[in-house]
């Protein structure tokens, strides 16, 4: 609504939004004290008599006001409770508020019965005494303060302690305790203590990355398909999702039949699944637990199903499949899968100018300054972008294959010789990276699901990784191009990754991270 009419409209929307409810009848008023006025008037219930009669402070006020409003009390039920102990509002269900923002909740009766018995105490002095008496008053007033700031003082320390006890409540209530311990692992990944690996969990309680995710429909639908159209591999299985997220996998799971999903996230989303879960009415199907992989133990010994959607940039990028296999190791049945089952990294040569001129040849003229020393920096980076079909100049290379039932993590640090048959001629400015995933090959398999994050595929929201040459290494149709990729973990960061590429003489360092 606009203009002044529609001002009016949302001033007078915003003030009925406001006012005091009445704690005995349907009248609203502009403040606090204007409604307990209303209230003694009216109803002959004055808040400072009861206040003062019940000893009230702040928690047992905000008690009684929520008590009045939920069980709508006439006045002469209220002024006929005894002060003998306990009384109808001690209840800790009273701390939930009965209205929506009600203001009356914050009206401080402590200072009200506090003012109350200091005006008690205060004589109107002559005129002979008003300067001892009005120090007297200060003094009083002092004291009043120091009282106040004591008690304050110790309700903050009461709260404090009172809130690690609801933590460790909240803990016992929502997992198990034996679920989680220390145990020693081989991989590097794993050997990071929870304090070193925190920033890497942390980056997925933010909830744009999941938006990013559920909406990549190659990745998310491709899990469905696998998921709902191979019913046998998860009706009446046990099913472990690895890094569970907002559990999309595992509702899946539990619509395939599952029996029973375990699903184990260290991420602060793992809330939001149980609600998830709660909101889609299978919370007794699944058991969330709060943890790394490699740190907690599960409710069962053995399990039917791992799933998990652990692909990284470059596919190993943030090193996730090494939980996936911990979690092979120590929990899938002899007879088990783990979904996905296998998958390839690829290598490409890529001829894209324009790319190449925006990233590194504009070092060389900035502003009319040189700045060429900056190139190196920027050629040791991998970058994720998306590198169109035209831009390849070559057919693909695969430089990995995984079969995940039977790699080891040792494995996943690799050196991988290339050569790459040239489709046209050009100038190859770099080389791009990328993988494909085959969800089953096995027998038990009725539907197989693939899919590809390469260049001529749909895209995903891995993109593709893009390594840029110092200089543009001019190629004929029909030519080939040799040479030899090494990845490793980053010692000093085992979730990033080191990748050196040997290309004629040269040996060039990428850093993924």
């Amino acid at each position: 609504v606009g203009g002044e009419g529609g001002a009016e409209v949302r001033e007078t929307f915003y003030s009925q939004l406001t006012k005091v409810k009445c704690l005995f009848c349907t009248e609203r008023f502009e403040t606090n004290e204007k409604t307990l006025q209303h209230c003694s008037e009216e109803h002959s219930f004055s808040i400072e008599e009861f206040a003062r009669k019940f000893s009230l402070d702040c928690y047992s006020f905000i008690k009684l006001i929520n008590y009045l409003r939920v069980h709508q009390c006439c006045r002469y039920p209220v002024k006929d409770i005894s002060g003998s102990d306990p009384h109808p509002w001690n209840d800790d269900i009273y701390f939930k508020p009965a209205l929506n923002d009600d203001p009356l909740l914050l009206f401080d009766i402590e200072s009200l019965v506090e003012g109350m018995q200091i005006d008690e105490t205060e004589t109107e002095p002559d005129d002979s005494a008003a300067c001892s008496s009005n120090v007297q008053n200060l003094m009083k007033k002092l004291d009043h303060a120091e009282r106040r700031a004591a008690a304050a003082e110790e309700a903050l320390e009461r709260a404090t302690r009172d809130i690690h006890t609801m933590r460790d409540t909240a803990k016992s209530f929502l997992f198990d305790e034996s679920m989680v311990h220390t145990t020693q692992h081989n991989s590097r990944t794993a050997a990071l203590s929870a304090d070193d690996d925190e920033a890497y969990f942390d980056s997925y309680a933010h909830y744009s990355i999941h938006n990013e995710m559920l909406k990549d429909k190659v990745r998310t639908e491709s899990y469905r398909d696998f998921i709902l159209t191979n019913p046998t591999i998860f009706k009446d299985k046990v099913v472990l999702d690895v890094g569970c997220g907002t559990g999309i996998l595992s509702l899946f799971a539990v619509t395939a039949g599952a029996s029973h999903v375990i699903s184990v996230d260290q991420s602060e989303v793992i809330y939001q699944a149980m609600d998830i879960a709660r909101e889609n009415n299978v919370h007794d199907k699944i058991t969330f637990i709060k943890g790394r992989i490699e740190d907690v133990t599960l409710p069962v010994d053995k399990v039917d199903v791992i799933i998990s959607e652990w692909m990284g940039y470059f596919l190993l990028f943030e090193c996730m499949l090494d939980s996936v296999l911990h979690a092979r190791d120590k929990y899938l049945r002899d007879s088990g899968m783990v979904v996905p089952g296998h998958c390839r990294i690829l290598l490409s040569a890529v001829s894209d100018r324009d790319q190449y001129d925006n990233r590194i040849t504009f070092w060389e003229d900035v502003y009319s300054y040189k700045m060429s020393c900056m190139k190196s920096c920027v050629l040791s980076e991998g970058t994720v972008e998306t590198v169109t079909a035209d831009c390849v100049v070559s057919q693909p290379c695969v430089i990995k294959d995984i079969n995940i039932d039977n790699v080891v993590t040792a494995e996943l640090d690799f050196e991988s010789n290339f050569t790459f048959e040239i489709s046209r001629s050009s100038s190859v400015t770099g080389f791009c990276g990328y993988f494909d995933i085959n969800f089953s090959e096995g027998e038990n398999c009725s539907h197989p699901v693939y899919f590809s994050t390469s260049p001529s595929s749909t895209a995903t929201h891995w993109k593709q990784t893009l390594f840029l040459l110092p200089d543009p290494i001019k190629v004929e149709k029909g030519e080939n191009l040799s040479g030899k990729l090494s990845c490793r973990k980053n010692p000093k960061d085992p979730r990033t990754l080191i990748v050196h590429i040997h290309i004629g003489e040269a040996v060039l360092k990428y850093r993924l991270q």
